[in-house]
């Protein structure tokens, strides 16, 4: 408790020095906290996002058809002959342009059927969506999201505008609401979205051909994800001879678990930033206390001429590392809140949510202690092995 006392009285004798010296812990502190916390926050509300339209869905993805190309009618077959398969929707998309009222813009254009809108699990603010009758007579019928009506029409009720694409005239039969809870929605958030159907996106783009290379999968209602997943490779197998290097069918659960491994990745490669910036900053302290033993060679040979013990002066010096790396770590734990704080305020419209990572703030304060340690034992060190003699001597 002496020690301590001490530590603090003689902190309290130089506030400027003792602030600068706490800068680099600070720093490394915000550096660790921030920047971890904002990570595991956005990761939180991606996973939410997908946790939110649940586990019934397929991504199927072909890398090599082997001379054996998926078509529409290879997708609708199995859909009908396999019963542990529900809806099945292919997927393609382009940039495009897209002009209304006088105003353009880059679009991502969607080619799809109708079984996309269930699957995905989308909402309409306005109007229909595609309909079987759109796909069969190839309609010029589109659905776009409000991002998109709100810029080039001026309003999201603008069911039965016309609207190009590509120079080519579409009716606009739906509006999609921007869903927050809906990672469709939220990865085209922001950006000018239409969606058509698969045929008419084929005659628009160049680059979609009529071989479908992604498409989704749901199960049916009295069905399970694994019984599709199963059902869905063994039809991919059977049609590739036997190489699934040919194709991938993923779920939302390996999406979730690569989002997790992503974030492990980044707090690891983050965390180890941070620590740098913290060693940089013991080495501050440090060279601060070596100039401290320095000045107070007398004190200190006072000291020991009255009697205290080398384990008390390595102590004393000791205990005012610590004290120095965990004022900068309370400090820099604060304005970690601080920051977030002002973050969350920011990106409020993003309905995400930044708070301190306690795990992360214990190990910020395991480590600075520990900092403190390393780094002050041998200036502390230096201090208790004086000699009175020659302390007493020193300057004289």
């Amino acid at each position: 408790m002496l020690s301590f006392k001490m530590a603090l009285r003689s902190i309290g004798s130089n506030k400027m020095r003792a602030i600068l010296t706490m800068l680099g812990i600070i720093i490394g502190v915000m550096a660790l906290v921030v920047l971890v916390s904002l990570v595991n926050g956005a990761t939180s509300s991606v996973t939410d996002t997908i946790s939110s339209l649940g586990s019934n869905l397929l991504t199927v993805t072909v890398s090599d058809d082997k001379g054996s190309p998926i078509t529409m009618d290879t997708l609708q077959q199995w859909s009908e002959s396999e019963p542990s398969l529900g809806l099945v929707a292919p997927y393609a998309s382009d940039t495009l342009t897209g002009s209304a009222n006088g105003e353009s813009g880059s679009f991502t254009v969607y080619g799809t059927t109708v079984d996309y809108y269930d699957i995905q699990g989308l909402q309409l603010s306005m109007g229909r969506w595609l309909k079987q009758s759109d796909m069969e007579n190839n309609t010029y019928a589109c659905v776009i999201n409000e991002t998109a009506a709100e810029e080039l029409i001026g309003y999201t009720d603008c069911v039965g505008q016309a609207i190009s694409l590509n120079n080519v005239k579409y009716t606009i039969v739906g509006v999609l609401q921007d869903d927050e809870n809906n990672l469709t929605s939220v990865f085209s958030s922001g950006s000018l979205v239409a969606y058509v159907s698969y045929n008419s996106l084929i005659r628009l783009s160049s680059s979609v051909v009529s071989e479908i290379t992604t498409f989704y999968v749901s199960a049916p209602e009295n069905g399970t994800m694994e019984d599709a997943e199963n059902t869905m490779t063994r039809l991919l197998m059977e049609r590739f001879d036997q190489d699934d290097d040919a194709f991938t069918v993923s779920n939302q659960d390996a999406l979730e678990s690569t989002m997790s491994s992503v974030t492990s990745m980044l707090t690891v490669m983050l965390g180890g930033i941070a620590a740098i910036s913290l060693v940089v900053g013991g080495i501050g302290i440090m060279n601060i206390m070596m100039v401290t033993v320095t000045e107070r060679t007398r004190e200190i040979g006072i000291r020991k001429a009255i009697g205290a013990s080398r384990g008390v002066i390595l102590s004393q010096f000791l205990m005012e590392a610590v004290v120095l790396c965990m004022m900068g770590c309370c400090l820099g734990i604060f304005l970690s809140w601080a920051v977030l704080q002002i973050v969350n305020t920011v990106v409020v419209s993003l309905d995400m949510t930044f708070h301190l990572n306690m795990t992360v703030v214990l190990v910020a304060v395991g480590f600075c202690f520990l900092i403190g340690i390393v780094f002050g034992l041998y200036p502390a060190n230096k201090a208790a092995k004086m000699k009175p003699i020659d302390a007493l001597h020193y300057g004289g």
